[in-house]
């Protein structure tokens, strides 16, 4: 007995000493070994995933990882498929992208008797093709190039980005959604048949995201495409909610689109609204929209007002704002990342902090947590391989230069999920995160979304990374003419789908400059002005490429000092109004408050966290 008790000692002993010895997995040394290192493992962990899919459950939408067999889920698409396809540009699979993109256009149709979810065909189908569509050169180009020609490129459409099989997919794929924003308001059904539009009888009512979520997918084929229907269908959608909010700025989570009348009043970040407020930033963004950012740093006050508690937000009545729940959803993640992106970092790693300490205590993230009681809600606790949070601490990761801490922190999210939901045919949904058991069902969202943003957290220098400083643009030649794309600031849709928000301003430049044999000169030199800040004209005047325009150049750069110094003032002036400058002594200069982190003139409204630079003082760009 004593000897058992002797042996049982040495052992808790033995453990005691390794957990409390073990160093530290990350130091600055081996830094670049280790991001290296779980690259391959994320995309051991796609491959994994991708194949289970396709041996056992194409051409359902999405796979049964635990009895290893298929099954449709959001309208019979081959969904995985397309959800997955732009990442398999990202990991440079060109042979499969070929195959998949082929087959595509062949056994893809969106005429069929069935009803499908309005959002979630827009998110993961729309969304995907798109991607896919604008990604795909990337396994064509030349990287001693900085220039393509796509009329010579067999498997491209010769009037690239502005054309092509996936982009007419998915401009079919939203001709079929369309009929559900046929509504007094504006705002969409939440449920359309892909035959026969609109289902005779189906409720108007839908959750906030249902609404406000198209934006970034229906204007990019918009401005691909020449076809502003799309564009002017979300708009209106998005003004819709806007001039619905309560009068403390706030809204609910459901709403009657015939109506306009609010369902649901439980004012959330979360679940049912959470991807509205992430487009009113993101779009504001990508379509030079500030009266979005201007609409979210609305809601953003209200929210902090009524909903914040100790680095939690919990739910409130949107009228009179006054708490109702406790909770904490695990869709609510995805927030700090959009803080992230208008410059609120300090608030969005107090979030980020406190949401990594429920993964630790559960290995994933609860649908639901009582936040007072510290409990999981009711039948809530389940984690299906969300990507919220790993999305957010992707957007911090970039903007603190890959610090230790936030790098362990996924590092912990990928053994989690590795360790606990692979199976022989794949990732499980963790059906209870208190006991780890599993359910059988791969949600597509887990190869569209939270691989590729852990894979793009260990890969610090892949081309998605890149903004508009450190970018360098490439030059596209179409059988419309030429134009500049790849010029920073990838925009990813609430689906993890990349846009290329540069495309979308070649396809609108092509169509309205198309006679100007000027054209290309002059947006290279719109170009060269946004990146005056980090790179010097002579830098570019050394390029072998630009040779030719050396003359044009000279020109142009006396124009643009003038314009700088003249902007320069306005953006002084503009700010000097706002009430972080008003306590400022009027001998700070421009020079003096830029060196001090102040960018013009949206450090009063959005911070270049993305080197988004300022083009006029009432908008900005992140192309010219």
């Amino acid at each position: 007995m004593n000897q058992c008790y002797t042996t049982i000692l040495i052992v808790l002993v033995s453990v005691l000493f390794t957990f409390c010895s073990e160093p530290k997995i990350l130091n600055h040394e081996n830094k670049s070994l280790i991001l290296e290192k779980y690259k391959e493992k994320v995309r051991e962990m796609f491959y994994h995933a991708y194949n289970s899919y396709i041996y056992n459950a194409y051409p359902y939408d999405e796979l049964k990882p635990i009895s290893c067999q298929g099954f449709d889920t959001w309208g019979s698409y081959s969904l995985t498929l397309i959800d997955a396809l732009d990442m398999l540009v990202i990991l440079g699979n060109r042979t499969e992208f070929e195959r998949v993109s082929n087959l595509l256009e062949k056994t893809i149709s969106f005429d069929k008797d069935i009803n499908v979810s309005v959002f979630e065909t827009n998110i993961r189908v729309i969304g995907g093709l798109i991607s896919a569509h604008l990604l795909s050169y990337r396994l064509y180009i030349d990287k001693n190039s900085n220039e393509l020609d796509v009329t010579k490129i067999k498997n491209l459409d010769p009037q690239w980005p502005c054309d092509g099989s996936l982009l007419r997919l998915a401009m079919k794929a939203a001709d079929k959604i369309l009929p559900a924003f046929d509504t007094p308001t504006g705002m969409p059904y939440g449920t359309v048949n892909l035959k026969y539009g609109v289902p005779k009888g189906e409720t108007p009512i839908t959750c906030v995201a249902g609404v406000g979520t198209f934006l970034i997918e229906f204007s990019a084929l918009s401005r691909l495409s020449g076809d502003e229907k799309y564009e002017k269908a979300a708009m209106k959608a998005m003004d819709a909610l806007w001039n619905h909010r309560s009068s403390i700025n706030l809204v609910g989570n459901h709403i009657n689109t015939v109506t306009g009348q609010w369902t649901g009043v439980d004012a959330t970040i979360g679940s049912g609204v959470d991807s509205y407020f992430e487009y009113l930033v993101k779009a504001g963004i990508m379509l030079n929209k500030p009266e979005l950012i201007e609409q979210f740093r609305t809601f953003q006050r209200a929210i902090d007002k009524y909903l914040l508690h100790d680095n939690w937000f919990f739910w409130a009545n949107m009228n009179s704002g006054k708490k109702t729940l406790p909770l904490f959803s695990s869709l609510e993640a995805f927030y700090p990342g959009v803080l992230v992106l208008v410059g609120n970092l300090k608030q969005a790693t107090k979030l980020v902090d406190n949401y990594h300490t429920v993964w630790r205590q559960y290995g994933g993230l609860p649908e639901f947590l009582n936040v007072q009681t510290k409990t999981i809600h009711n039948n809530r606790e389940a984690y299906p391989l969300r990507p919220e949070l790993i999305e957010s601490l992707m957007y911090i990761i970039e903007s603190q230069r890959h610090d230790l801490k936030y790098v362990e922190m996924a590092i912990d999210y990928v053994e989690s999920i590795d360790r606990i939901s692979r199976l022989d045919c794949g990732f499980a949904t963790i059906k209870d995160v208190k006991d780890h058991k599993l359910d059988d069902r791969m949600e597509s969202f887990f190869l569209a979304e939270t691989l590729k943003y852990l894979y793009l957290i260990f890969d610090p220098e892949n081309f998605l990374h890149n903004d508009i400083a450190s970018s360098d643009f490439r030059i596209i030649k179409n059988n419309r003419g030429e134009c500049v794309i790849e010029t920073g600031f990838f925009f990813f849709n609430t689906e993890a789908h990349p846009i290329d928000g540069a495309s979308l301003e070649c396809c609108q430049a092509l169509r309205s400059e198309k006679d100007d044999s000027e054209f290309l000169p002059k947006l290279i030199d719109r170009y060269v002005d946004l990146k005056f800040g980090r790179n010097s004209f002579g830098d570019f005047d050394k390029r072998s490429d630009f040779k030719t325009l050396n003359q044009e150049y000279e020109e142009f750069r006396q124009y643009l000092f003038k314009k700088e110094a003249q902007e320069a003032q306005e953006h002084e002036n503009y700010c000097k109004g706002k009430k972080e400058f008003q306590k400022l002594p009027e001998k700070e200069s421009l020079s003096m408050l830029r060196e001090k982190g102040h960018d013009f003139p949206f450090s009063c409204f959005l911070n270049d966290s993305f080197s988004i630079r300022v083009n006029s003082y009432d908008s900005f760009s992140y192309f010219p």
